[in-house]
């Protein structure tokens, strides 16, 4: 469920064209041109699916998890940039006795490539690793802050350039996610009872379509997400979710980026509108940009 809680979104941009730039879109910055970014996110909900079951819980009442996100991107080369995020995250609930956590969550890195160039059609992918920073509590759920899980992921982005500067762009990633040590020698996994105390976190996959404005430092647009994991298994009845659970959910938002020559701020919101073990959570980001010179 926590992962579909901690909704922490990339803004960073190119140094041409000024942009906004994200593991999952079509713009690069030139050879030794630096941006960092600081984000503000704020991601909570009330409702949420027990697998396909929509409730609420007294116990937790209204979920609000707030991040503060710093971020850099460097173009190593004109086709080929590196993106860098470090999130601290802080959850709390409004009703009961679970008592919010916070702290440093993840170092996050994603290597992104063009991989061809056909008159409006172009092709990019990006491959991306994360390791937890601490070894913070990850079987409190819904209040641990992260996974702990070590990831690998792949991804694959077509971009379609339309007239009067409007595009449609796709994009589709696959995420190996490692096991993680818990503090308890056995666990459920479904109905068996595992004893050991490595939990293997389900692999996952994600796909989004984009439609939207881009010229200069302007930039407008839409989109719709889905998230799944790949097996695992389902909340039980009155129970807390856990490590193994099939997180899946849809969400719907906009997305819209203004820079003036070097500062330049950002927003995103996002909605989501169906899912199985995960809250049905309103996603609201926005981000401080700045852009610099590297020798």
């Amino acid at each position: 469920m926590k992962h579909t809680f901690l909704c922490v979104f990339i803004s960073l941009w190119s140094m041409n064209t000024i942009m906004a730039q994200m593991p999952h879109d079509q713009i690069y910055m030139n050879k030794n041109i630096a941006c960092g970014a600081l984000l503000y996110g704020n991601s909570s909900w009330t409702n949420y699916w027990e697998n396909t079951l929509k409730r609420d819980n007294p116990n937790i009442g209204k979920l609000s998890t707030e991040s503060l996100s710093a971020m850099i991107a460097y173009g190593i080369t004109k086709k080929v940039n590196a993106l860098v995020m470090v999130p601290y995250i802080k959850t709390q609930a409004s009703q009961g006795n679970l008592m919010g956590q916070q702290g440093f969550q993840d170092l996050s890195l994603w290597i992104k490539t063009q991989v061809f160039n056909y008159k409006n059609l172009h092709g990019h992918a990006t491959v991306g690793v994360s390791t937890p920073l601490k070894n913070y509590v990850t079987e409190f759920m819904p209040m641990s802050i992260g996974l702990g899980a070590k990831t690998l992921s792949g991804r694959a982005i077509v971009h379609y350039n339309l007239p009067s500067n409007l595009f449609v762009s796709a994009t589709g990633s696959y995420i190996i996610r490692g096991p993680v040590n818990v503090d308890r020698d056995a666990f459920l996994h479904g109905e068996r009872l595992i004893n050991s105390n490595s939990v293997p976190v389900p692999n996952a996959m994600d796909a989004q379509l984009r439609i939207g404005y881009l010229k200069k430092e302007n930039q407008f647009e839409l989109f719709a997400e889905h998230f799944s994991c790949i097996g695992g298994d389902n909340i039980r009845r009155n129970s807390m979710p856990f490590l193994t659970n099939d997180m899946t959910m849809t969400a719907i938002g906009a997305y819209a980026k203004y820079q003036l020559k070097s500062l330049g701020i950002s927003a995103r919101v996002s909605y989501v509108v169906d899912g199985q073990n995960a809250g049905q959570s309103t996603n609201v980001t926005v981000g401080l940009l700045y852009l610099f010179k590297t020798k």
